[in-house]
């Protein structure tokens, strides 16, 4: 059971991070030059998951939720550039 909630609570770290970042990244740097650079998604992951770090004091989160976390953040940007470069904002 407990096993489960983990689950289910990593896959939701994930997913949050992903729709933030994606929103992020197509509301307010939609302009900004840097953020189509190769290594936008790599920085947007390590800010992320070091963002989510200190709550892994909490009981229920661990370090893994704010690795996890951090790569849908990556993610996110790295699918937002995509679809700005295509024009689909």
């Amino acid at each position: 059971m407990w096993f489960l909630v983990t689950l289910v609570a990593t896959i939701a770290f994930g997913l949050v991070g992903f729709n933030l970042a994606k929103s992020y990244v197509k509301r307010r740097l939609r302009f900004v030059d840097a953020v189509y650079s190769p290594l936008a998604p790599v920085i947007a992951a390590v800010i992320g998951g070091l963002l989510a770090w200190p709550l892994a004091i909490l009981p229920v989160i661990t370090t893994g939720m704010a690795a996890i976390f951090g790569i849908g953040s990556g993610l996110g940007t790295a699918s937002a550039v995509k679809a700005l470069k295509r024009g689909e904002a």
